[in-house]
């Protein structure tokens, strides 16, 4: 269900100093000038002095603006200390028209432009990309993840790959989004200011070139987004001699880059998956050509493709799509040869998280473990803090996620590096699940959910990820093409007749907002994030949960320094948490009322503190 009120600039207002998150004298980030003032004018976190006997008074943190400092040098800065902005190029902002439609010489990377359909291009671009890092610094940004950027086959069935996630030519930037120069300027201008920079890349599959005898021909249907058109041949019925007969379409022998990805024998050619048992890793993506990972010659060109593209653009790390559709042989030889190959290159932390599609800790961390990926994406982290934060479940199923951490374990990750997030791409937006788990709620309830479950993805375990345009109140229209809105003025009518949270705009609008007072609250719990190392690295124990809405409490850790406490309440009453020492500690962020050995919450509210 769409949800049409709107709030008015008054009550987006008066939500906002409720929650004690709005930050006060933010600079333009489009005006250069003031990118010297920002350190002075930013304002630090402040202690605030509890007085014992002071039971009546809400004491709060100050407010926080992020000062555009981060801890260190992005070429030797700890992955932990990083917040992370997931972002469609395509969908942000539009730099420069002329490459809208694509190549001008390559037919298949043509075309597929239609700002009026959400399965189609849009005009997003690199250069709109650059041309936006003061807005993602003054969020607190300090690591851009792109999705896939290399050239795509433009269209395929009813749709484009604006998303970039059917390749063709693994060497070059896809035209629709620039060239090669502009990716590399896109990385020396984030580089200059201290950011870094993330790819998405693909070894499960290519764009669909490859056809079947037996199931494709004319008059039938070439590729499918939605639907299985080639049945699963088993690994057991190949092997006895049944299959299909691989070909490739006259004229398209040549199409993909590098040239040993042109030949039907480094694929599997056994129809298209339906992601259940041997198919998930053997089957098609709906056509997407399967590469054969299991053949040597295939890891090897495999790992030279991606050792090549750190080699040209020295990006600091890559997110891998489709990990647990690939063997676990090829993740176990891959990663730690392109991560060796980025330390020589002079990355010394070149970091790797995976995508692996699931809701459960024991499979994410086969990958982590087994697998020797560093990180995946906790899918399992964003589950829960729907089950708690939007579908009032009790914070016990939190603790019951955590209780789980110690899975990741090994010589290389542990579930400080999960990567955290409650919005993706494929998923939707929590501000979507909200709308439909609460449609009778207030605007203003569901954005206090929307800044706790955020505020957790910052403050708990694992490391930040944001998804663009949450921060301007985004909603969505569920999974997949609903999630992908323009931040850029929009023509696309499923998105532009969306209620977005504490603004009165629309998709239709520049959603590049620094005033929205989301915007504003995440860039509050970046800074306090950038400035609190327990808060990125201190070991995580939950010492309160319920078995209904109410109280989670997590402490975080480091050997000599203070103690740290995050308290949630993810009910719609107050409630308490009893602290033998409420009165002698410094708020970082929130409020309560306290007293000697409490704190009280209001409902649907956090605060940060630590031992003096």
């Amino acid at each position: 269900m769409k949800i049409k009120q709107r709030f008015s600039k008054s009550s987006v207002i008066s939500l906002s100093l409720l929650a004690s998150l709005v930050i006060t004298g933010c600079n333009n980030p489009n005006d250069s000038a003031n990118e010297s003032t920002k350190s002075t004018a930013a304002k630090s976190v402040s202690s605030v002095q509890i007085k014992n006997s002071d039971s009546d008074n809400a004491q709060q943190s100050e407010n926080i603006q992020f000062n555009g400092e981060f801890s260190e040098h992005y070429l030797t800065r700890d992955v932990r200390d990083d917040v992370f902005y997931f972002v469609m190029p395509d969908r942000f902002d539009n730099g420069d028209m002329s490459n809208d439609n694509g190549s001008k010489t390559i037919a298949e990377s043509a075309g597929g432009f239609d700002k009026t359909s959400n399965g189609h291009y849009h005009g997003g671009d690199i250069k709109g990309l650059t041309k936006r890092l003061d807005y993602l610094k003054g969020l607190g940004i300090s690591a851009i993840w792109l999705t896939p950027i290399l050239r795509n086959q433009a269209v395929q069935g009813d749709s484009s790959g604006y998303h970039g996630y059917w390749p063709l030519d693994f060497t070059e930037i896809d035209p629709h989004l620039g060239t090669n120069a502009d990716l590399k300027e896109f990385i020396d201008a984030a580089h200059a200011k201290n950011m870094k920079v993330f790819f998405d890349i693909i070894t499960n599959h290519t764009a669909d070139v490859i056809k079947y005898e037996e199931c494709h021909g004319e008059n039938k249907p070439q590729f499918s987004t939605s639907s299985q058109l080639c049945e699963y041949i088993s690994l057991a019925d190949k092997a006895a001699g049944k299959g299909y007969t691989p070909f490739i379409p006259k004229g398209h022998e040549d199409l993909k880059t590098p040239a040993w990805l042109n030949d039907p024998k480094f694929y599997h050619n056994q129809g298209d998956s339906t992601w259940q048992g041997e198919n998930s890793v053997y089957g098609d993506f709906m056509g997407l050509d399967d590469v054969d990972t299991d053949n040597p010659e295939v890891v090897k060109g495999m790992t030279d493709i991606f050792n090549n593209l750190i080699t040209e653009f020295k990006p600091d790390g890559f997110r891998i799509d489709t990990v647990k559709h690939v063997n676990m042989e090829f993740w176990q030889q891959f990663t730690p040869a392109i991560i060796e190959h980025a330390k020589s290159l002079g990355i010394p932390k070149f970091f790797v998280f995976g995508e692996v599609y699931s809701g459960d800790p024991k499979e994410l961390s086969k990958f982590t473990t087994e697998g020797d990926i560093p990180s995946v994406l906790d899918f399992a982290f964003q589950y829960r803090t729907k089950d708690v934060f939007a579908y009032d479940k009790g914070t016990d199923n939190l603790q019951d996620l955590f209780s789980n951490d110690h899975l990741y374990n090994d010589h290389n990750s542990s579930a400080d590096y999960l990567m955290n997030f409650v919005s993706n791409h494929d998923v939707g937006r929590l501000a979507y699940t909200l709308d439909q788990s609460l449609p009778e709620a207030s605007e203003e309830e569901k954005i206090k959910r929307f800044l706790l479950s955020n505020s957790l993805m910052y403050f708990a375990r694992g490391i930040p990820v944001l998804y663009y345009g949450d921060e301007q109140g985004f909603t969505g229209d569920g999974g997949d093409r609903g999630a992908r809105e323009d931040m850029m003025p929009s023509l696309t009518p499923d998105y532009n007749d969306n209620n977005l949270y504490g603004t009165n705009k629309t998709t239709a609008d520049d959603n590049f907002d620094v005033t929205h007072p989301i915007y504003q609250s995440l860039a509050e719990y970046a800074a306090v994030y950038h400035q609190h190392e327990v808060l990125r690295k201190g070991k995580q124990e939950v010492i309160e949960h319920n078995a209904e809405p109410g109280v989670l409490a997590l402490s975080r850790e480091i050997a000599g320094q203070p103690k740290y406490v995050v308290v949630y309440n993810s009910s719609t009453t107050s409630k308490v948490y009893k602290h033998n020492k409420a009165g002698d500690v410094e708020f970082v962020l929130g409020e309560a009322k306290v007293t000697e050995n409490q704190f009280e919450l209001a409902p649907l509210s956090f605060v940060i503190f630590k031992s003096k």
